[in-house]
């Protein structure tokens, strides 16, 4: 894979989706941090399901914190591993609030220092809240990344760091997203949709699917 390649990639995939963003539902930092730390293990569909009945009664750390714990539960239980979530959420509410007033830090260590919230995470927010040029590799991207070979790496954090060695600097504020997307609806783990593939013919997959 060379960087022709990758400037081709990225191209096309701009030209298909010129505003990519998360599928998770927020309107504020607070909110997608939430939300993403429910995400963990979870689909976006099963957390915007339980965001659409807690948001509109708890926006903010001081209104979550003030549901408690098991009036939180109430709202995220249909989610994996919702014990430790909600206890993760609020903690992470009165750490904002003791320490950065109310709001979501915009640095990496503070984001790190959260509970409940990792590297992975600390990207997202940076990305999609704030416009940081951050990839978040997760399981999709892990294996779109290899597969194509645009950023080989036996870790997240391998891939991570090769992707942002190697992704244009034009497409790093939105890399993130295509490849999540692609990887999610096109380069699918079991059977690649290759022939559905807008980048099949520059992804140096060696074997590709036919139908």
């Amino acid at each position: 894979m060379n960087k022709e390649k990758r400037q081709r990639i990225f191209a096309r995939l701009r030209d298909a989706n010129p505003s990519p963003t998360t599928e998770l539902l927020y309107d504020t930092p607070f909110e997608l941090l939430i939300a993403v730390i429910l995400s963990a293990q979870a689909t976006d569909k099963s957390v915007n399901k339980a965001t659409a009945s807690l948001f509109p009664l708890a926006r903010t750390p001081a209104e979550i914190l003030a549901l408690g714990e098991e009036g939180l539960k109430s709202h995220i239980r249909t989610i994996g591993l919702f014990n430790s979530k909600a206890r993760n959420i609020l903690k992470t509410c009165a750490i904002l609030i003791a320490e950065h007033g109310g709001a979501v830090p915009r640095e990496r260590k503070a984001l790190e220092a959260l509970p409940g919230v990792g590297r992975k995470t600390a990207n997202v927010i940076l990305n999609t809240a704030f416009g940081e040029p951050t990839i978040a590799v997760d399981t999709h991207i892990f294996r779109v990344a290899n597969r194509t070979r645009l950023a080989e790496g036996k870790t997240p954090l391998a891939v991570e760091q090769q992707l942002l060695r190697h992704v244009p600097k034009p497409f790093q504020k939105d890399a993130h997203h295509w490849l999540i997307l692609h990887g999610r609806y096109v380069c699918v783990a079991r059977t690649p949709r290759c022939p559905h593939c807008g980048i099949a013919d520059l992804c140096e997959f060696p074997d590709k699917t036919l139908d």
